[in-house]
């Protein structure tokens, strides 16, 4: 049981509820309702908390006022954007009480969290519901509450979570743009992340890790096109923040209220907080110039960050063009020349990643390749039996559904590719690839690299060699002779197709006159030549 916080504890407290946000700052980035003209929420509420742990850090004292001091200043020195000034300021009324006691309470933190939403709700010109603002509104009025009959920290806080749990689900009611987007405010998931870190750190937890089960839906091409449509008409074109410093000798607290009522004249999402000491502006409107001009009557700027609006809205609307709607299944293949990558692009295989017999991807490649496929499960073809285990491995190293079909050459991979159905289940499709791969021979001709003895043959540097996938089944001297003779050696009554990929050493018109020589021995099947581009290999066989 733990009913008292001292400094110290309170201290590695602010750094967990940072750490925990990091970790999850492209979660709470995912929940911003699309498009985001000024940031994203997460990586804002990170960086304001990343300036006051900076802050704290610096703090040679353990005393909960001095900390208070460092918290607060750093928060709003670093805070970024609408979330980030938010977020600084629940700290800042958060502080003001916990900074009054030697250690805290419940009672004491529970004030704390009322004051911090007091000086949130007030920080903000026109406050809505639905927001970070409910969120830490109704999780400090449920603190209050708690505190009267609790005293054990382990417990206020877990009920304390709980409470902002229920209403972060409700924001999408208060909110309609939530509710269309399928998401809860990023803002107020974001606060208790931040909350949660304390906990955790209270309960002595080192696994920071967090599940979510308010995951935003995916977006169509039209979903995106549509919100993108919906900000066509933005009415203040410019997002202007800056601090003032160094305030002029004649400036009062009653000129940063009087330039607040500028600001709001000026346009909206007006944030204008702060002291003589420090204040933090965030307003949207299409004089940046005058905010700036207003600013300048009191002090000197600091950090100042003007952007363009509708330039933001315009390239999120290129980029949503060019956008691929994410389906259902994709594919992979590791192909080790040009000319076989485009052979799988025209089976419609999403990424192909280089590689092969003497240049085998690492699991990080093939999870890499998948991260980039718009596909919710993704076939991967290895190609090689080298390459199986690390595609395998993969899955661990991606979000992605990664199915493995156990290619062992290009001419199963090819099999595979051809065999997909892009309306086939998982299941349907991995028994057609399967069956598919059943029905193929694949046979090598390259070089030795070195005298041996090996399947019965005595093999010597530079000679040529043919092979299937178990065994060396032919040798030569010339590429060509040796290429028929493995041909022999792998053909059945069964085979009706024979092709020949050629590689980066062979001319065109050499694997042509081969086919050509094939086809008259072998008239009862097709044979084609086609471009492999594969450095090692003159020829890659398939027989189907």
């Amino acid at each position: 049981m733990i009913k008292t916080i001292n400094g110290a504890t309170f201290r590695k407290m602010i750094v967990a509820g940072a750490g925990l946000l990091e970790q999850n700052k492209k979660y709470v980035d995912s929940l911003n309702v699309f498009p985001v003209p000024d940031g994203d929420t997460g990586t804002n509420m990170f960086l304001t908390m990343k300036s006051a742990v900076n802050e704290v850090s610096q703090c040679i004292s353990n005393n909960i006022s001095s900390l208070s001091e460092a918290f607060s200043k750093g928060a709003l020195k670093g805070a970024r954007g609408n979330s980030g000034v938010i977020t600084s300021q629940i700290f800042k009324g958060f502080c003001s009480e916990v900074a009054k006691c030697d250690e805290i309470t419940t009672k004491i933190f529970a004030k704390a969290m009322q004051e911090g939403a007091n000086i949130a709700y007030k920080a903000v010109t026109k406050p809505k519901e639905g927001t970070i603002l409910t969120v830490i509104r109704v999780m400090a009025e449920n603190a209050v509450n708690v505190a009267k009959k609790c005293d054990d920290f382990e417990v206020f806080l877990k009920k304390v979570l709980e409470t902002g749990e229920e209403i972060l689900k409700q924001t999408p009611e208060m909110l309609p743009v939530l509710k269309k987007a399928g998401v809860v405010d990023a803002g107020g998931r974001g606060i208790i992340v931040i909350f949660t870190g304390f906990y955790k750190l209270i309960m002595g937890e080192e696994d920071f890790e967090l599940t979510f089960d308010d995951e935003k839906k995916p977006q169509t091409v039209d979903d995106v096109i549509a919100d993108i449509n919906a900000l066509e008409d933005i009415q203040f074109g410019y997002c202007t923040e800056y601090m003032i410093i160094h305030m002029k000798k004649k400036t009062t607290e009653a000129d940063i209220d009087k330039l607040r009522e500028k600001l709001v004249e000026l346009g909206d999402s007006v944030i204008c907080i702060g002291d003589l000491n420090l204040v933090k502006v965030h307003v949207h409107s299409n004089e940046p110039n005058k905010a700036l001009e207003y600013a300048l009557e009191l002090g000197e700027l600091y950090n100042l960050k003007i952007e363009n609006m509708r330039e933001q809205n315009r390239e999120l609307k290129k980029k949503a063009m060019v956008i691929e709607e994410t389906k259902e299944n994709g594919m992979i293949a590791v192909a080790p020349g040009e000319g076989l990558s485009a052979i799988f692009k025209d089976l419609s295989v999403d990424e192909i990643i280089v590689g092969g017999q003497t240049m085998n991807p690492s699991a990080a490649d093939i999870a890499a390749a998948a991260d980039k496929v718009p596909a919710r499960n993704v076939f991967v073809f290895p190609n090689n039996k080298n390459i199986i285990l690390a595609a395998s491995q993969a899955n661990e190293l991606t979000s992605k559904n990664l199915i493995i079909i156990p290619t062992k050459s290009i001419p199963e991979g090819i099999s595979a590719a051809i065999a997909f159905n892009p309306e086939a289940s998982i299941d349907e499709n991995t028994e057609a690839m399967n069956d598919a791969i059943k029905g193929v021979k694949s046979g090598s001709v390259t070089y030795a690299v070195r005298d041996t003895h090996v399947d019965g043959f005595d093999l010597f540097v530079g000679e040529i060699i043919g092979l299937d996938d178990k065994a060396i089944l032919a040798k030569g001297k010339l590429v060509s002779d040796t290429t028929e003779k493995l041909v022999e050696k792998m053909m059945s009554d069964e085979i009706m197709n024979i092709t020949l990929f050629y590689g980066e050493d062979i001319r065109e018109e050499d694997a042509n006159a081969l086919a050509e020589k094939l086809a008259s021995i072998y008239p009862d099947c097709e044979v084609t030549a086609a471009y492999g581009g594969q450095p090692v290999y003159y020829y890659l066989v398939s027989l189907e």
